[in-house]
């Protein structure tokens, strides 16, 4: 079966963009560097093999895409220009503050994992990869992955708690 960049993007063009944002890259930025993805993805898809574990290779991408990413914003400059930029279209009902504070409580609460538990809790939980997949995405071994899971779920599920406990939103 031949996978070409076309049909990775179709099928895997939201995962792209959710990583790079739980990755922590700006929102202005995901667009571009989910655009750096897909072109690493062009440069390198004649050298992948394994069919079965797209999804793990592109999580790495996505990683190495990021990181490169943060370096260069640290060299940006902004632009002043003589047209101001074009105006954002407000929010949409699909936007409802409900879901944003859904949006915004998971996102503390992936904050507060280490960053290997919130890898792996994130691909398997999230993204519904595969165990295998996820440790060979974050590179360790599969028992390893399933031991950061535990963790991880352990550290949410007790922040949880305590936040109930005090009456409060986690």
């Amino acid at each position: 079966m031949a996978v070409d960049v076309d049909s990775i993007w179709r099928e895997h063009g939201s995962f792209v963009w959710r990583i790079l944002h739980h990755l922590g890259l700006p929102p202005a930025d995901i667009e571009d560097a989910t655009q750096e993805v897909f072109v690493v993805v062009h440069r390198r898809l004649s050298e992948y093999q394994e069919q079965d574990k797209l999804r793990a290779w592109l999580y790495a991408i996505c990683v190495r895409v990021a990181r490169d990413h943060r370096r260069k914003l640290f060299r940006r400059r902004e632009r002043i220009t003589d047209v101001p930029p074009e105006r954002t279209v407000g929010p949409t009902q699909a936007n409802s503050v409900e879901n944003r504070e859904a949006l915004q409580l998971a996102e503390k609460l992936l904050a507060a994992l280490p960053e290997k538990q919130r890898a792996v809790f994130l691909l398997y939980e999230v993204e519904q990869l595969s165990m295998p997949e996820v440790a060979l995405a974050v590179d360790c071994p599969v028992p390893t992955a399933y031991a950061r899971l535990r963790r991880a779920r352990e550290r949410v599920l007790e922040l949880v708690q305590r936040a109930q406990l005090r009456g409060e939103a986690p």
